[in-house]
């Protein structure tokens, strides 16, 4: 069944550089409706859906059942700020996050170990966007 996105994620989704195998991170993904339907635009792809609520991690898991399934999607429940890959999993090309006031400047010291977690979990040509553009804005991605 395909997700029913608000026309403000369907903007956002619409603008990411998607690539059917990209490796995308979303943080603060909610109840995962924007992870979804990125998941329906991957075929060897895979979306990783963070949240530090477990509330809302529950939602995005038991709403996907068949992204999860077909392993176009996971979730994991943890904070931007202390998110690192796990044993052999692949580093990320692009990264999101929609109303997450680590990114957007209103937490700028969160802002900053997150922006440092991310560059350890992309790749060297990976790329962030946050809402609040025209849908949405690319971050640079700090690197050492």
């Amino acid at each position: 069944m395909p997700t029913r996105l608000s026309p403000r994620l369907a903007a956002v989704v619409n603008a990411l550089p998607l690539q059917p195998h990209s490796r995308v991170l979303e943080i603060g993904c909610g109840p995962g409706a924007a992870a979804r339907a990125v998941a329906a635009r991957l075929t060897t792809g895979h979306i990783l859906a963070i949240d530090r609520s477990a509330a809302a991690i529950a939602q995005a898991e038991a709403a996907a059942t068949d992204e999860i399934t077909s392993d176009r999607m996971s979730v994991r429940q943890v904070a931007g700020e202390d998110f690192v890959l796990r044993a052999h999993e692949e580093p990320y090309d692009i990264v999101f996050a929609v109303r997450v006031g680590a990114l957007d400047g209103r937490h700028p010291e969160v802002g900053q170990r997150v922006l440092q977690r991310i560059a350890a979990a992309t790749t060297a040509q990976a790329r962030l966007f946050i809402d609040g553009g025209d849908p949405i804005r690319e971050l640079p991605i700090p690197r050492i």
